[in-house]
């Protein structure tokens, strides 16, 4: 009989135990979950971002279609990042790009070769024998690239809008959404 007083006594029998162990995983599991949820939100709003190649303009080395991990998170452009520019380019929607020259940086257009403060530069994601020339009406070279600004092209030299062009020119720095890190389709797939 002094057992049954005990029984009495506690909170909790002993056949309800397992109900309170299952109650509290559930809660662990939620807590787990929504912290999980919160990473997850601050990486794709801070850290990580997603975005789509949409025309021929950067082939051979990204193609229409094709999916791109960007990240802005410390980034600070530099000549042959390729970045995603916001849609206040003077396009309807955001570009895809490499950089070729940042600001304080000279470029001039010569003779189908691209010259950075007066010496060619070397762009091994370029076809062998592809050539770089001015768009008409355009800018004069050579041409410096202003305070906070970069200078962008399309890897498809001969059918990219970029910056040799009125419509993009000198490129905002604040104009970036991020640089690219590398394709999610095709799975994974590096970027030259």
């Amino acid at each position: 009989m002094p057992q049954d007083n005990l029984y009495k006594n506690e909170m909790i029998r002993p056949g309800d135990a397992k109900g309170a162990k299952w109650v509290g995983s559930l809660y662990e599991m939620a807590e787990v979950l929504s912290s999980a949820v919160l990473c997850i939100a601050v990486l794709f709003s801070f850290v990580l971002r997603f975005a789509a190649v949409d025309g021929i303009s950067m082939e051979p080395t990204l193609e229409d279609g094709q999916q791109l991990a960007t990240t802005a998170a410390l980034f600070r452009p530099a000549r042959g990042d390729i970045v995603v520019l916001s849609a206040n380019n003077g396009h309807e929607r955001p570009l895809v790009k490499r950089v070729v020259a940042v600001a304080g940086e000279e470029i001039d257009l010569v003779d189908g070769a691209v010259l950075i403060d007066g010496a060619p530069i070397g762009e091994p994601y370029l076809p062998d024998g592809v050539m770089t020339y001015p768009a008409s009406g355009a800018l004069t070279y050579p041409a410096r690239v202003p305070a906070g600004h970069i200078f962008v092209m399309g890897d498809n030299r001969g059918r990219s809008s970029d910056s040799r062009g009125s419509l993009v020119g000198f490129v905002r720095a604040d104009d970036i959404i991020g640089k690219v890190l590398f394709r999610v389709k095709p799975f994974l797939k590096s970027i030259p």
